[in-house]
């Protein structure tokens, strides 16, 4: 399945941004933002199971970020408030048979890389 992911854009610190991605809707999976800062790893960001709307978050993001799913229309969303400098990257969705996982060899499908800047 090709993920899709788009909605990434520069924007001032402080400010917000709604990225998007078109997913599978498949039941039992998961789906999850990762992002990849230039020079660095590519991190877990936030994930959200497709049947019970479940999240986990990674602690850098936590009250800050926001994941969620529309069923209907299979998307998957990742609000982001109070951008920071250091959320400076290029974003990724993936998905994986399963319940949410930070590990990233766990997801098999992966969608384009949509780049967020944050200017300070």
């Amino acid at each position: 399945v090709q993920l899709q992911a788009f909605g990434g854009g520069l924007v001032p610190a402080g400010g917000s941004l709604r990225l998007s991605c078109a997913g599978s809707g498949r039941t039992n999976y998961a789906m999850a933002w990762f992002r990849q800062a230039p020079g660095k790893q590519r991190e877990f960001v936030a994930g959200i199971t497709w049947n019970w709307g479940t999240t986990v978050y990674a602690d850098s993001v936590k009250g800050r970020f926001t994941i969620s799913r529309d069923k209907a229309k299979r998307m998957v969303y990742l609000q982001m408030n109070d951008l920071k400098a250091e959320d400076t990257a290029n974003y990724f969705c993936a998905d994986r048979n399963g319940d949410i996982t930070t590990r990233i060899s766990e997801y098999k499908s992966w969608g384009q890389g949509t780049l967020v800047t944050v200017s300070s």
